[in-house]
C-alpha cells in the first residue's frame, strides 16, 4: 500500500468516527495496544524528540533501502499517534518519504483533534523523519 493509499485508509477510518472526541477516542486507544519501545539505555538527549509536549524518543534506522523507525512517546495521545503516523512513514524508501507532502496529514483533521503544543510535537516528529530519509538517501 503506497503512503497516499494508506493516508486515505486513515482519512475514511475518521470519517467513519465522524465526531472529533470519538477520533480522540480511538487514538488513545491505538496507544493502549502500541507496544513500540525504545530500550531505557538508549532513551537520551540524541533520541529525544525535543518539542513534543511530553517526553518522545526515536530510533531511526536504514536498511535495504528502506527507512525504518522506532518511537515511544510516554503521553496517551503520542502513544496513539505513532501508530498512525508509523503505518504511514515506517519502512518506506527514503523517496517515498521525500517525495509525500506531509501536509496531506491536516486531510485527517489534525489541526482540529490537536492541541498548538501537540501540533508542534507532531511538526517535530515529522522534521525527524524527513531529515533523517534525507541522510539515509544519501546513504544508498
Amino acid at each position: 500500500m503506497t503512503m497516499q493509499e494508506t493516508l486515505q485508509q486513515i482519512k475514511e477510518d475518521f470519517e467513519l468516527l465522524g465526531d472529533p472526541n470519538a477520533i480522540v477516542e480511538y487514538i488513545i486507544e491505538l496507544g493502549e495496544e502500541n507496544d513500540m519501545r525504545v530500550p531505557d539505555e538508549l532513551k537520551n538527549d540524541k533520541t529525544k524528540i525535543h518539542g513534543c509536549a511530553s517526553d518522545a524518543w526515536m530510533i531511526e534506522e536504514c536498511k535495504d533501502g528502506k527507512v525504518h523507525f522506532t518511537v515511544e512517546g510516554t503521553s496517551s495521545m503520542a502513544k496513539g499517534m505513532i501508530p498512525l503516523m508509523l503505518k504511514i512513514f515506517n519502512d518506506r524508501t527514503p523517496d517515498e518519504i521525500l517525495s509525500f507532502d506531509p501536509k496531506q496529514l491536516y486531510e485527517l483533521g489534525f489541526d482540529k483533534i490537536l492541541s498548538p503544543t501537540r501540533l508542534q510535537g507532531m511538526e517535530a516528529f515529522l522534521n525527524r523523519i524527513y531529515s533523517f530519509a534525507k541522510k539515509c538517501k544519501e546513504q544508498v
